[in-house]
């Protein structure tokens, strides 16, 4: 069953309830960003949950606040109030240990008019005092309150019971239970995984804005202001060729620069999401050019190991394109030289022009990243590239290289075996590098070179 099938379980409530830690606790890993700091949450957070043999499609929301539309609090709101209209069951939290307060009330009263079950959850109630706290909550109107604390665990096992039992009932794969039952469906025949693909940048490059340019929606929350994003958000999308699992991240700035707390949480989301991705967009702002910070970005992209595509943003605001373009890849081209080729997209993320070619360039960099050469005819090259170039002498000595082999893909990995190949100078890997990408059509990913040397049985031991 995919994501989407499954029934959606969202936590709603007022900013700094807990609603995150509880999220945390659901999904079973640190997934959301949490702090004491009220509104960390801004974005529709999703994950999956396992609750009492239930799978079910969990969504953190931004805190209900009242503000107008055109405000940031007013466009967090809105996120959250999309989340609710299409819950299977909407967790609305509050804090015991402030009591009932007038936001509670007033989105409480929200909520019974918008048809959705609610199951009403007292956060923070440790201990006796919190849980005779919890009974205010009756004054809601939304049944009885569930008394627990996300931070330490407690109650919530009976939360996970009240879920399960509140949830519509499970629908049944058919086609599942008929390929158990007559075994047709074998190991090679099972669909591949999403296409993970995470969206890197500075602040204020249109990350978000171009995750809501290909879903169709306002899924994430944008703005002029830098820096709205603050935790990875995933997200699934459907194009011709297949499933892509999107994740948005928060702008990464030069660390010397990160000063808060939040914000080094953020960018190590945006990491994290980096390392956990096949393909990385990294959008730079073509108005302002390749600013160091997106060099430093892209450099770690490469030790990662990842196939990227440069995506050029705001390109509806740049005068002069040709001489834009020419000094933006003139400046990738040196200083991006490991990843020589590297695909480049050009487009506006606000009115949707030339977004159409960004998928398919993801998909053919993902393609090449998963590319295999065959030992023959890589070898074929390998004895060509020697002789068009000897490799060098290494204390008075050449070096004698036998054979190559691609050990594995994702990035495209080769082991150079030969006499003292550990000895090889970089310069000699460079042009074996270069000559690889080249000639088997690799542009625009890391390219692997691991070296091994044979061991003499008559040197001295």
């Amino acid at each position: 069953m995919t994501s989407e099938n499954l029934p959606v379980v969202v936590i709603a409530g007022r900013p700094n309830v807990g609603k995150s830690t509880l999220f945390n606790r659901l999904v079973g890993r640190r997934q959301a960003i949490v702090s004491d700091m009220p509104g960390v949450t801004r974005d529709r957070k999703e994950g999956e949950a396992l609750l009492r043999g239930r799978r079910v499609r969990l969504i953190d929301t931004a805190g209900l606040e009242e503000a107008a539309p055109d405000t940031l609090y007013g466009r967090m709101r809105a996120s959250s109030e999309s989340a609710v209209a299409m819950a299977d069951l909407v967790l609305f939290c509050i804090d015991a240990r402030s009591g009932i307060t007038p936001a509670d009330a007033h989105f409480a009263s929200w909520l019974r008019r918008q048809n959705r079950p609610v199951l009403l959850i007292a956060n923070k109630a440790e201990g006796q005092a919190g849980t005779n706290a919890a009974l205010e909550a009756y004054s809601l109107g939304l049944g009885t309150p569930l008394a627990l604390s996300a931070e330490h665990g407690e109650g919530i096992a009976d939360l996970m019971g009240e879920i399960a039992e509140r949830l519509p009932p499970a629908e049944k794969s058919r086609r599942r239970e008929a390929s158990r039952a007559e075994g047709e469906e074998g190991e090679d025949e099972r669909p591949a995984g999403p296409l993970r693909l995470a969206i890197i940048g500075r602040p204020n490059a249109g990350k978000s804005t171009l995750l809501n340019c290909l879903l169709g929606e306002e899924r994430m929350i944008t703005g002029p202001e830098a820096g709205l994003t603050r935790d990875s958000i995933a997200v699934t999308l459907h194009d011709e060729h297949g499933e892509i699992r999107l994740v948005d991240t928060a702008g990464m700035r030069k660390r010397a620069r990160v000063e808060q707390h939040l914000e080094r949480m953020s960018v190590s989301a945006s990491i994290e999401a980096l390392k956990m991705a096949e393909v990385v967009v990294l959008v730079i702002d073509a108005t302002l050019g390749v600013h160091e910070q997106d060099l430093q970005i892209g450099r770690l992209i490469e030790r990662e190991g990842r196939a990227c595509v440069i995506a050029l943003n705001k390109w509806d605001a740049v005068e002069d394109r040709n001489a834009t373009k020419k000094a933006i890849l003139d400046r990738l081209e040196i200083s991006l030289a490991q990843v020589r080729g590297i695909p480049v997209v050009t487009f506006s993320a606000l009115t949707g022009a030339g977004v159409h070619r960004l998928l398919p360039a993801v998909r053919e960099v993902y393609e090449i990243w998963n590319s295999r050469v065959s030992t023959g005819e890589l070898n074929r090259w390998f004895e060509d590239a020697l002789e068009r170039h000897q490799p060098p002498l290494v204390d008075g000595r050449r070096l004698k290289l036998r054979y190559m082999t691609q050990v594995k893909a994702r990035p495209p990995t080769f082991l150079l075996f030969g006499t003292r190949a550990e000895q090889l100078p970089d310069s000699y890997k460079r042009y074996l590098v270069n000559g690889l990408r080249e000639t088997f059509h690799m542009p625009g990913v890391p390219v692997r070179l691991q070296l091994r040397g044979t061991k003499n049985p008559y040197a001295e031991k």
